[in-house]
């Protein structure tokens, strides 16, 4: 069967779950950023324009500066009302389940949803799926699943059977946030067709400066206090590894009253740093240390975080969790690195010896 006839079937096939469902709901990641508030809520805000019940569910809150996308306060976080969520998951008709790849990425939702009677589907950009999902559109080759989900949307409304309305302003909206910020402002992951989707969106009405300042310039004072603590007390270097590493203890989000999303970039800060290819930042919380990795050039932290750091994700953009004392971290992620690139080498070694046999 050609791709483009699997393209085809694959969008039939959700057409006839979306056109049969009376009640949708819509699934983002644990400690979701603009790209999975964006997607559910593009979607969500079609689907609702064209008479469909749908309701957007999160793990747990979102970041303050992603407020903008629910002013109507709609999306329902599990942690606040976990039995409301239980109820909707087991009323629901459909499940589509965006910018996550595996239920694991959802903590204690995930056990909700693998028990759901609902077909799900999967939209999502992230490599190697899990094959729990009933359909998915998985793509790697995208900036963004809000990129992926726009498509997605266009060849349902192409159908000429289906009825069903375009994206509209309110959707282009939410939709060229989560593109934006998972390009970190169109500089990672762009391709010619993230250009001609932010084209048409423009077309349509969204005022890429009124995003931007949402998103950029609208965090609260201790949020800023605590970047520029981060870079100037937090931050090491280590030139041997090419690294950056940046820690978040308690202590340290007590002192600047820390909430979800407070950090978000500040893993990439040290890659705008000469001679620094991969950077680490890692959060401590009740549980666990969450890990939050960005590399540059050809450093795969898709890679590294799968062997050491019980996660995965991109190539470039990965994340994990670690259940070591938080004065372990450090040295923790230096023996890491220092593992994985022995292991890069060897690898190369052994692959140039084969290739000579």
């Amino acid at each position: 069967m050609s791709e483009s006839v699997n393209k085809i079937e694959k969008i039939q096939e959700f057409l006839s779950l979306i056109i049969d469902s009376k009640y949708i709901i819509l699934i983002g990641h644990v400690n979701p950023d603009g790209d999975s508030i964006g997607s559910l809520m593009g979607f969500k805000t079609f689907l609702n324009n064209n008479n469909k019940y749908a309701e957007a569910i999160v793990p747990n809150k979102y970041p303050e500066f992603l407020e903008f996308l629910d002013n109507k306060k709609e999306i329902i976080v599990y942690k606040e009302d976990e039995e409301r969520v239980r109820r909707s998951v087991k009323e629901a008709d459909l499940i589509i389940c965006l910018d996550f790849n595996s239920l694991k990425r959802i903590d204690a939702l995930g056990d909700v949803i693998e028990g759901a009677r609902a077909k799900k589907v999967l939209i999502d950009h992230h490599p190697q799926p899990d094959p729990v999902f009933d359909l998915a559109f998985s793509d790697t080759g995208v900036s963004s699943t809000c990129e992926l989900a726009y498509r997605i949307i266009k060849d349902l409304v192409a159908v000429k059977s289906s009825g069903l309305r375009p994206v509209t302003l309110e959707s282009g909206i939410a939709f060229y946030t989560g593109m934006m910020t998972d390009t970190n402002n169109f500089a990672n992951s762009v391709h010619a067709s993230t250009f001609r989707m932010a084209c048409e969106l423009l077309e349509l009405g969204v005022d890429k400066e009124q995003i931007q300042f949402a998103v950029f310039s609208e965090f609260k004072e201790q949020r800023v206090r605590l970047m520029g603590y981060m870079l100037y007390e937090n931050m090491k270097l280590f030139p041997e590894c090419k690294a950056g590493f940046m820690l978040i203890t308690k202590e340290i989000k007590e002192k600047f009253d820390f909430s979800d999303g407070d950090s978000e970039g500040f893993v990439n800060l040290p890659l705008n740093i000469k001679g620094v290819e991969v950077s680490g930042l890692f959060t401590e919380s009740d549980d666990f240390v969450r890990v939050s990795l960005r590399s540059k050039g050809g450093f795969s932290v898709n890679r590294l975080s799968r062997e050491f750091f019980n996660g995965g994700g991109h190539e470039r953009a990965a994340g994990g969790k670690l259940h070591i004392p938080v004065n372990e971290v450090e040295n923790y992620f230096l023996n890491a690195l220092k593992k994985y690139r022995h292991t890069i080498c060897y690898d190369n070694v052994n692959s140039i010896k084969e290739e000579k046999l």
